[in-house]
């Protein structure tokens, strides 16, 4: 049997449509709809995996580092105690290590490797959704974000949702492997304006700070997340140079999905 949890995010979500009917998949959520498991990452006593032969486990969110830590050191160690025999993680790719939520990663892949499961990680590349999030056009159509001279080797979502499918229904060729998956088009600002028929005008990290704050819709913590992914992509850490071994193509069975083409029905919806 092979068990989804964190299947209510917007990557879960899109393996779970992939996996409906099956009747030996079953989703662990914390509030479960019919033939469901309850599984909350905060309630280790619901953590229980009897009968589950691999668990895919979708990180558990944004949440400070320690939270995060401690959710999936909870998941672990109830899939080692109840038999689980692989366990299929998914991650942050390798050139994300600048980014202030990478350690939470690091710490659950170094976890991993100490248990005595079989496991496989999928580090994902930042989505080409999330692109459309920080780099939105304002009213003008002028894209004005931290992004300086960066690039973004983004990837669809559906592209990470298809790689997990495929490894976690057949885990057992992926077994102590560690995939890279990000995109194979990085996009800048001025190819994200040009896509919109925009501008692009490069705005400070100061000035952005300000903006986040004073709009008051992202958490304390989640400030200096979004900068860090601003100033990475800005200092040229995620454009998909410093990946090696890039497995998106191979593990899709196809060329990837055009990142360019998500932003802009992204941000036109």
């Amino acid at each position: 049997m092979l068990m989804i949890t964190g299947a209510t995010g917007a990557l879960g979500k899109l393996v779970t449509a992939r996996l409906a009917g099956r009747d030996d998949v079953v989703i662990g959520t914390r509030t479960p709809g019919p033939g469901g498991r309850r599984v909350d990452f905060d309630d280790p006593s619901s953590l229980d995996f009897t009968g589950v032969d691999t668990l895919l486990v979708i990180s558990a969110g944004a949440a400070e580092d320690d939270v995060v830590a401690a959710r999936h050191e909870a998941v672990i160690t109830a899939a080692e105690k109840t038999g689980v025999g692989h366990l299929v993680y998914t991650s942050l790719s390798g050139d994300g290590d600048h980014l202030t939520y990478a350690l939470a990663h690091r710490w659950t892949e170094r976890r991993l490797r100490r248990s005595t499961l079989n496991w496989t990680v999928l580090r994902n590349g930042l989505y080409a959704e999330f692109l459309a999030a920080v780099a939105a056009p304002g009213p003008d159509g002028t894209i004005a974000a931290p992004l300086g001279d960066g690039r973004l080797a983004a990837v669809a979502r559906e592209d990470l949702a298809d790689v997990a499918v495929r490894v976690a229904t057949n885990p057992a060729p992926h077994a102590g492997r560690t995939y890279e998956l990000v995109g194979e088009e990085p996009l800048g600002g001025p190819d994200l304006a040009r896509a919109l028929g925009g501008h692009y005008e490069p705005d400070t990290l100061a000035a952005t700070r300000e903006a986040i704050t004073t709009a008051g819709q992202a958490l304390p913590f989640q400030v200096p997340m979004l900068l860090s992914t601003y100033s990475a992509i800005a200092g040229g850490f995620l454009d998909g140079t410093g990946v090696e071994n890039n497995k998106l193509r191979e593990l899709l069975g196809r060329a990837p999905r055009s990142a360019l083409k998500v932003y802009s029905e992204t941000v036109g919806n």
